[in-house]
């Protein structure tokens, strides 16, 4: 394989095993480790194919450095993309809304299933609840935008949480 053949294949692959490093560091950190080793075994078979196919003869045709470097750099945009898409792993949301808000947000949000835990707070002007909310990453748009339906000048903070042990919708016993 020479020419432009050659620089499409190192390309597409470096963008497809950048992308599988990116989905196995993600697993790994959502203590999905088996799946995560299982994609790294993979990984690493790609990688030492691609790499061994650039280092022939590199003095000869530099080129392919920098191709290997921009599948490298578009594999990681793309992985994270295709991570974002999948949305692996459960989200905590917090959101600090206005006391009368509160209790007709969280019916709201448990008739979507989701569980809510409301937490009485008080802010500088008036009383607040703060709302923690535990649900799929694939629903964190929908959830947002209920929230803002309420109160548009909500206090909104997310994070990704590793799996969680008890409590409504149980993921781990």
């Amino acid at each position: 394989m020479t020419g432009i053949l050659l620089y499409l294949f190192i390309f597409f692959v470096k963008i497809f095993e950048v992308s599988l490093a990116t989905l196995r560091i993600v697993l790994i950190t959502k203590d999905e480790r088996l799946k995560g080793a299982t994609i790294g075994f993979f990984e690493v078979i790609i990688w030492v194919i691609l790499a061994s196919t650039v280092l022939q003869n590199i003095s000869e045709d530099p080129f392919k450095v920098v191709v290997y470097a921009m599948g490298f750099a578009i594999g990681n945009y793309t992985g994270s993309a295709i991570e974002n898409m999948i949305a692996i792993g459960t989200t905590n949301i917090e959101a600090i809304v206005h006391k009368s808000d509160g209790k007709e947000l969280s019916i709201a949000l448990r008739k979507m299933g989701l569980a809510v835990t409301a937490v009485d707070a008080y802010g500088m002007k008036d009383k607040k609840e703060i709302l923690y909310i535990r649900i799929p990453r694939k629903q964190v748009n929908a959830t947002i935008k209920l929230i803002r339906s309420f109160q548009k000048d909500v206090v909104i903070t997310i994070n990704d949480i590793k799996p969680i042990y008890g409590g409504y919708r149980t993921i781990r016993k």
